[in-house]
């Protein structure tokens, strides 16, 4: 994990827009968007941390079959990211692909809110709020990638001055996320188990409708850059044409590279047009820039036989991030476990705080954020300056050995839940509770702090570390595509989940008794977990092996 590349890590490489003008952008804009931000994930954790309740309790679904349900929704809403970071990356740009995901959502929320209420005949119930359920993950697809995104793009990359405040502008940013989340869990949540779902879904319809507004009176003061087409069209081009001369030899001391963006190409490798540095990684690839003799003799160049220096290089920097989003899939299954079966764990444990106060299985979610609210602060103006005498590294410490930690620590997280889930059916046991699955388990809930503790600093790291990195190391062009790669591989993991779950109860049903039923006192959740700690750590170990083999992107400021 070299720290060499990070000198000329925020180049802007790829000229999107002109430059940007200095009473727009910056903190002053930045602070609106984070302030959409916070309210979008209120929104999304208001349903999310409750959601495997509502399920089991209000439709009464299964909770092998609910936990399923969720994972699917989330899944879904993964996809949503990538269409709408395609979009904003290719055609709509970044503020109007949230200005209208962001209608949609608030549209989803309505009729959210509305089908749990008594207007709704009961029969319809079940299919307007599934309904509305996906226009919500649909509407929050094409908010989330782009608004991170467009945040980041308020700050100017050419100057040193703003340059360093990115690099403090991604923790910050998920500082605010963790706000919204935390008010949802401790404020929301207690509104739905105790007053009413319609109550809470309505506060969340609310917050949202006050969030649209705010963006829009703070859209004077933002810096926007424009859209240039689908990015995949270089990815298809550099592909086809390396294809095409697979059989050219680079060595050819007749034929030339081509390093400029536009026109017929040639020149050296000093041309000021090259703004990306060349690699030896995915060499193959390289092909696509020689000019043999059928490009010389051509009066324009076809962008399907030559490519530039740049594009090539583009194209291996997706190469590049394609194993490392890999890898961190095992972390999003555990998030997964985080808004379901802990969730489950939770409501079967003693949550009595004093003789009339029942703490909410979700509140437990809060847990982390209160975390990441006390230690980001501390991180951020303590611990990173500290790294950075040692490191030279801005951010103290790479992406890349940033999210190693968190994988490392969502493996321990899962294994402290395996400890306690033991614990726990063995205090059932004792107690004559294993066949009456409505029984409060006389074990304090707060046995399950350390995993959601633990928990909070995986997100940390990881998820911190995968937003830097995947905003850094993306081609300009497709940064609204790196956002979606972040926040879509916790979807993925989610979709993970659901088929590991599938596999288990498929394997355990052939070998005796399911491991995931109703009645988690006979079911062995514990087994389920050790399951997936064994392979968080296999996971962790290649990770190590593609971070080594890793690239920086280089740049040419030539």
């Amino acid at each position: 994990m070299s720290n060499a590349r990070y000198g000329d890590d925020n180049h802007q490489y790829n000229q999107l827009s002109a430059q940007p003008s200095a009473s727009k952008g910056g903190w002053r804009s930045a602070i609106f968007i984070i302030f959409v931000e916070m309210s979008e994930r209120f929104a999304y954790y208001g349903i999310a941390a409750n959601l495997i309740i509502y399920l089991t309790t209000v439709l009464g679904q299964e909770v092998a079959t609910a936990a399923k349900n969720v994972n699917n929704w989330n899944g879904v809403l993964s996809i949503a990211l990538v269409v709408g970071a395609f979009l904003a990356d290719s055609y709509l740009g970044r503020f109007t692909t949230t200005l209208i995901s962001t209608a949609i959502f608030l549209t989803g929320l309505v009729v959210l809110t509305t089908s749990t209420s008594v207007v709704v005949p009961h029969h319809l119930k079940k299919t307007i709020f599934f309904m509305a359920l996906y226009v919500v993950a649909i509407g929050d697809g094409g908010h989330r990638p782009c608004l991170q995104t467009f945040a980041a793009d308020q700050f100017d990359e050419e100057t040193e001055e703003e340059r360093k405040a990115k690099s403090s502008f991604f923790n910050w940013w998920y500082l605010g996320i963790v706000i919204g989340a935390t008010s949802a869990v401790i404020g929301v949540v207690y509104l739905e188990d105790n007053i009413g779902w319609t109550t809470g879904y309505a506060i969340l319809t609310g917050v949202e409708a006050v969030a649209l507004g705010v963006f829009v009176f703070g859209s004077r003061f933002y810096r926007r850059q424009r859209p240039v087409g689908s990015p995949f069209t270089t990815v298809a081009q550099v592909v086809v044409a390396a294809a095409r001369k697979w059989r050219v030899k680079e060595g050819n001391r007749d034929w030339s590279a081509c390093y400029e963006e536009d026109g017929k190409c040639g020149g050296g490798p000093n041309n000021k047009a090259r703004y990306l540095g060349a690699t030896k990684q995915f060499g193959w690839l390289d092909k696509a820039m020689i000019m043999d003799d059928q490009d010389a003799s051509s009066k324009t160049r076809n962008p399907w036989r030559l490519c530039s220096l740049n594009q090539v290089e583009q194209v291996k920097l997706l190469l590049r991030l394609l194993p490392v989003w890999i890898c961190c899939l095992a972390y999003a299954i555990i998030v997964a476990q985080v808004h379901t079966f802990f969730i489950k764990q939770a409501s079967t444990m003693n949550r009595s705080i004093g003789p009339r106060f029942q703490v909410p299985p979700a509140y437990l979610q809060a847990i982390p954020g209160i975390i990441i609210l006390t230690f980001v602060p501390f991180y951020d103006k303590i611990l990173v300056p500290a790294a950075r005498k040692i490191t030279g590294v801005p951010s103290g410490i790479t992406s890349l050995q940033r999210i190693a930690i968190g994988l490392g620590l969502s493996a321990l997280t899962i294994a402290i839940a395996a400890l306690v889930e033991a614990k726990r059916v063995n205090v059932a046991s004792r107690y004559g509770l294993i066949d009456e699955p409505k029984a409060v388990v006389p074990m304090s809930v707060w046995w399950l702090v350390p995993q959601f503790t633990v928990m909070g600093f995986s997100d940390l790291f990881a998820y911190v570390g995968m937003q830097e990195l995947f905003y850094d190391q993306m081609p300009e062009d497709m940064r609204s595509m790196g956002s979606a790669l972040t926040n879509g591989g916790i979807g993925v993991g989610s979709f993970m989940s659901t088929a590991v779950i599938s596999i288990v109860q498929e394997i355990s049903s052939k070998w005796g008794d399911e491991w995931l039923v109703n009645n988690l006192n006979r079911a062995h959740l514990d087994y389920f977990y050790w399951v997936l700690a064994v392979l968080c750590l296999l996971d962790l170990v290649l990770y190590a092996l593609v971070a080594k083999w890793f690239v920086w992107k280089k740049i040419d400021m030539s």
